[in-house]
């Protein structure tokens, strides 16, 4: 790995090992090191620019959830140490609400979500970021209800004029990373499955998805099979009809010892002016920024088929981008 540090084997090693060192063994001052100082990190809720503001959500964070623990499930890359590599990992989270913070008063309460994250490196360094934590999950293992919770966060920033502005296309700010990812076979799969779902064409779904298929969905929502994804993905186009659908990147890669696999990072922009999973019709105009992964493989002389997949979005943005137009306070 030229450029990178040699104690990292490869690439998912220097993304796990550094996401270790600096969250459970407190090296946050590695982020100097580990981070640019300009580094741009897109969440669906802020965008935040510079290695300052990192490193004091991270102080933020431990503060709030003291014991927590990430734990690298995958890392599905692209890219070369010369020319820059992106990854596309997928952590799995537990920890304990201790501490005030961003998500009120310390409830005790023992936490389990997701995180998915897009992180271009190069010489050892990050310097673009997209970042989706499953705040659905997290916020309702407390007792909220993701659009409650995005009101009160509202009041609690200082209002409507004063709040956060979630990631939209009008907030982002272009990084340096312009890649759009590999051209392997596994990630034109999941584009083209998707690119169907948004077309409206849901037949994909059995078409596509094994009877058996193990999903994991916004909210720690576990289900299997075809009923669930239809469910899921019908509900998140239905409130969205109107919206248009892009992919940003994306990611297909074969290793030894793993099944075939891809990375898509995607993105739903429009009115939200269907019933579906977000209720009655606002007109409001929103920004989904989704990152799915999945698994595909077969089971001796069947058809390839996608066993497992992983899907993110923000529901508290998602409610907090349609609470600020429409003044629901």
């Amino acid at each position: 790995m030229k450029g990178f540090d040699p104690k990292f084997a490869d690439f998912p090693d220097y993304i796990i090992g550094i996401t270790r060192e600096i969250w459970e063994e407190r090296g946050i001052a590695t982020l100097h090191a580990y981070y640019a100082r300009d580094i741009v990190v897109r969440s669906p809720g802020s965008v935040v620019i510079g290695n300052g503001g990192v490193i004091a959500a991270t102080m933020a964070t431990l503060a709030e959830f003291p014991d927590r623990q990430l734990l690298g499930e995958d890392v599905i890359w692209s890219g070369s140490p010369e020319a820059g590599m992106l990854s596309s990992h997928r952590i799995l989270s537990t920890a304990t609400h201790a501490g005030e913070g961003v998500y009120g008063a310390a409830t005790g309460k023992r936490l389990q979500y997701r995180i998915l994250a897009d992180c271009h490196a190069k010489d050892n360094r990050i310097d673009d970021e997209w970042l989706i934590r499953d705040q659905g999950a997290i916020v309702r293992q407390m007792g909220w209800d993701p659009r409650d919770y995005a009101r009160d966060l509202i009041a609690r920033e200082g209002g409507p004029e004063r709040a956060v502005k979630p990631c939209t296309p009008a907030t982002d700010v272009a990084g340096p990373y312009t890649g759009r990812g590999n051209d392997n076979e596994w990630g034109a799969r999941l584009a083209d499955l998707l690119g169907r779902i948004m077309g409206a064409d849901m037949a994909a779904i059995p078409d596509v998805y094994d009877r058996a298929a193990h999903l994991e969905y916004p909210g720690h929502v576990t289900g299997h099979g075809h009923a669930p994804a239809d469910r899921f993905w019908m509900g998140l186009r239905a409130a969205f009809p109107s919206a248009v659908f892009e992919v940003h990147h994306v990611i297909g890669r074969e290793d030894p010892t793993m099944p075939p696999r891809a990375a898509l990072r995607w993105s739903l922009t429009g009115r939200h002016d269907g019933w579906g999973a977000f209720g009655r019709p606002t007109g409001a105009e929103v920004h989904v920024m989704g990152i799915t992964h999945a698994e595909f493989g077969t089971l001796g002389a069947a058809p390839v088929t996608l066993r497992r997949e992983w899907t993110l979005y923000d529901e508290t943005a998602l409610w907090k981008q349609i609470l600020l137009q429409t003044g629901d306070l």
